[in-house]
């Protein structure tokens, strides 16, 4: 049949993001019987997860510094509740377990996740902490470590089969999913209108009434085909407006695989675990050769996982592409970095999982060498926005916060149907101007 010429709302990108707007999209067209599935259309340029959710490791957590990212990633963690068996999720739950510098930060996290009834466990102090993890894992050894927040909620998901139970979700009420499909432009209206009256693609242009833009790293090239503005002026905490600061900027995700058996990392009572993270100040050496890897605050996390065949997880990327870079490419292309991860992030990671555990001690040998991680296209201050540009096109630019926030799409599709959704409020493009920043913790990661 070919590319429709002709939709009400066309989605770009079948990721996380794209298949929950079309999903959450048709149930409101049917329920107010304004339309159906069949007035939608999800287009890609590869494939149903063929991009980072496709990649993505995974994790699902509440665990942020941020009271409106938290907010929101409840709301989220409620629809990963909602089908636990489609999404391929698995809630075991997740532990931020962290340094003293990061004490306070931690203790905001817990109290604020109390008041809206998300429920965790904190623990405090250098030996309760360390008692805490002992009972779940014999072998723990992490020093530095003087909290422990456990939440009880969240966990991990497998990543291509949560897309696919998206994708069965969307086709279930009619939406239509077309791949290999490139976005070439956008044509505009005439006189005084902005909106987008049609989404140019190499296999012809699509006439529509609404466009969701849910392209994951690959927002930049699309930002820029609306010609929508390359830089933004941002008014700091003390007040002062910094101009010409560049929208966009790219960094590099690091993460691998530890070839054992994944029930290695079951705790002592034969149970999968919950989601480890951690952050602590104390020297790291490497486990191979004993040589200082690292001074500064460092952070790792990792989860047993059958979907990557071992133990899988990551640490603090890195940014890849400066101001003055700030190009237009392909996240996954051939002019993009190649994602075979190097052996100091190697020797770093297994030997981070060493110092956790000693059940790791001797394993960084069995390390995978293969692809891993991407280029993450983030904001300029690292938090997602959800807003609406030229009149009728909404874009979801989740600054590699994405995979776990399976329900923004949700609110996505409320906002295209008229409805202001309170949750996305602190995710509009005016907050830069405004100085309606996020508050920023001590994490050593750029997103918290």
């Amino acid at each position: 049949m070919g590319v429709p010429a002709k939709a009400r709302y066309v989605i770009v990108g079948a990721g996380i993001h794209g298949l929950s707007t079309a999903w959450k999209l048709a149930e409101l067209l049917e329920s107010s019987g304004k339309g159906s599935g069949k007035d939608i259309l999800v287009i890609d340029k590869t494939g149903v997860a063929a991009g980072a959710s496709g990649i993505a490791c995974g994790v699902i957590r509440n665990n942020y510094f941020q009271p409106a990212m938290r907010e929101l990633m409840a709301h989220s963690v409620n629809v990963w509740d909602s089908d636990p068996e489609t999404f391929h999720y698995h809630p075991v739950g997740y532990m931020q377990i962290s340094h003293e510098g990061m004490h306070e930060d931690i203790v905001s996290i817990y109290e604020q996740q109390k008041a809206i009834g998300y429920e965790s466990t904190l623990v405090e102090g250098k030996d309760k902490s360390s008692a805490y993890m002992k009972e779940l894992f014999s072998d723990w050894r992490a020093e530095g470590i003087t909290s422990v927040l456990h939440e009880k909620r969240g966990g991990y998901a497998n990543n291509v089969a949560s897309i696919q139970g998206l994708e069965k979700k969307a086709r279930a009420h009619g939406v239509q999913i077309e791949t290999g499909v490139t976005v070439t432009g956008f044509k505009g209206a005439n006189g005084s209108s902005s909106a987008i009256t049609a989404v140019e693609t190499d296999k012809g242009a699509i006439e529509c009434d609404e466009v969701v833009i849910a392209a994951g790293p690959w927002v930049k090239t699309l930002w820029d085909m609306m010609d929508l503005p390359k830089e933004v002026s941002v008014k700091g905490a003390d007040g002062k407006t910094h101009d010409g600061i560049p929208t966009w900027r790219y960094w590099c995700l690091e993460e691998g695989v530890l070839g054992v058996d994944p029930d290695l990392q079951k705790t002592n009572d034969g149970k999968m675990p919950p989601v480890i993270h951690v952050d602590t100040d104390a020297p790291l050496y490497s486990d191979a050769d004993g040589s200082l890897l690292r001074e500064e605050a460092w952070g790792i996390y990792y989860k047993p996982d059958f979907h990557f065949g071992g133990v899988q997880g990551g640490a603090m990327p890195y940014e890849v592409m400066t101001p003055a870079d700030n190009v237009a490419i392909d996240p996954y292309g051939p002019e993009s970095p190649e994602f075979i991860v190097g052996e100091d992030f190697a020797n770093m990671w297994t030997s981070a999982l060493a110092f956790c555990q000693e059940r790791f001690s001797g394993k960084g040998v069995t390390f995978k060498k293969e692809p891993s991680g991407g280029l993450g296209c983030f904001t300029p201050d690292s938090f997602p926005v959800f807003d609406r540009f030229r009149e009728n096109v909404h874009v979801i630019a989740d600054s590699n916060h994405g995979y776990k926030m399976i329900g923004v799409g949700h609110l996505v599709a409320e906002e295209v149907m008229g409805n202001q959704q309170a949750l996305l409020e602190p995710f509009r493009f005016s907050r830069y101007p405004e100085g309606k920043l996020h508050p920023v913790s001590n994490s050593p990661y750029p997103w918290s």
